[in-house]
């Protein structure tokens, strides 16, 4: 691999995994998960993303034709893309804290959490991995990049709102008002 892909993309995303290992192992226990076959869907759905992402294979086809130019300018601004990304993701799993969880579930004791990036977006780690994916993407330069990011921006759209809908029903008003003063993924304007 050439040394300055594994550094601008390789080294974040293996940062962003070995804080998700090392940060998965203080978690409170789950009270209550999503459906097997749900999780299971988003999962196929997650890896046939990530497979177009970073697979070199000739035959995708035309999806490994480039939508941007080979050049050294644009792999360091989509490097940085992915570095801020996977930074986002990261300071908002250290708020989420013991209460994050992989599946749409509910973990012992859960509380709402609006501090940190949460005081503005409702979804703030897929907004860091979609930036890191975008960045990716935009590093890699070919049109296979850009239908896994397009895949995992609608998981990650299915996700969250499976999410909004337990958040909602745990903790009602309290929700509903953070939902009127945060973003999705973005943060509110207004």
């Amino acid at each position: 691999m050439n040394p300055a892909f594994a550094n601008g993309i390789g080294l974040p995303w293996l940062i962003f995994l070995a804080y998700w290992v090392i940060a998965s192992l203080r978690v409170n226990r789950m009270v209550r998960a999503e459906p097997a076959g749900d999780l299971m869907a988003r999962v196929l759905l997650m890896a046939a993303a990530f497979v177009l992402l970073f697979s070199d294979d000739s035959r995708i086809g035309f999806l490994n034709l480039r939508f941007i130019p080979d050049d050294y300018a644009i792999f360091v601004i989509g490097s940085a893309l992915t570095y801020a990304g996977v930074g986002i993701a990261i300071w908002a799993r250290y708020h989420i804290a013991q209460y994050w969880s992989a599946t749409v579930a509910l973990r012992a004791d859960h509380e709402l959490i609006r501090t940190g990036p949460y005081s503005r977006i409702r979804h703030p780690i897929y907004t860091g991995m979609l930036l890191a994916v975008l960045g990716t993407a935009i590093a890699i330069g070919r049109f296979r990049a850009l239908a896994g990011f397009a895949i995992i921006l609608a998981g990650f759209t299915w996700k969250s709102m499976q999410e909004e809908k337990l958040l909602a029903k745990q903790f009602g008003p309290a929700f509903d008002e953070h939902r009127r003063r945060t973003g999705f993924f973005l943060p509110r304007l207004s």
